[in-house]
């Protein structure tokens, strides 16, 4: 079992760490608004992802378009391909901070998120993992 702290936009879950938002396209008489849509949408998501992977992982493949692209501690920079989110919500969540599986030294991690609606639902279209690794000094 993992254990995850993240702290969010408004630092109102007692968690730890960041979490940063970037809107595309807004105009600046709505970007207040969709600001605040955002934070909401990545408390929200991000509560219910690291429920589901704590107490449901069998259900968290629900949680990803059968298109989605998943990274695992690989490389520093992917690119968003083709146009099929251009039109739809969407959203890029950065989250950070530490993680503990069963009984091993917590470790810190970071994970970035695009997000797109799918009616009422949130729905994975890229998910990135990186665990921080403790560099050793090297001489």
């Amino acid at each position: 079992m993992a254990v995850v702290r993240v702290r969010l936009c408004h630092g109102s879950l007692t968690k730890m760490s960041s979490l940063a938002i970037r809107v595309a396209a807004a105009t600046s008489s709505d970007l207040k608004t969709k600001i605040d849509q955002a934070c909401r949408t990545a408390e929200e998501f991000t509560k219910l992802y690291y429920e589901s992977l704590d107490k449901r992982r069998y259900l968290i493949s629900r949680l990803y378009l059968d298109t989605a692209t998943l990274i695992w501690n690989g490389n520093d920079a992917q690119p968003i391909t083709g146009p099929e989110m251009a039109d739809q919500l969407t959203f890029l969540v950065k989250v950070g901070g530490q993680v503990k599986y069963d009984d091993k030294i917590s470790k810190s991690f970071s994970q970035c998120f695009l997000i797109a609606a799918m009616g009422d639902k949130w729905k994975i279209v890229s998910d990135c993992f990186r665990v921080q690794e403790i560099l050793e000094n090297v001489n």
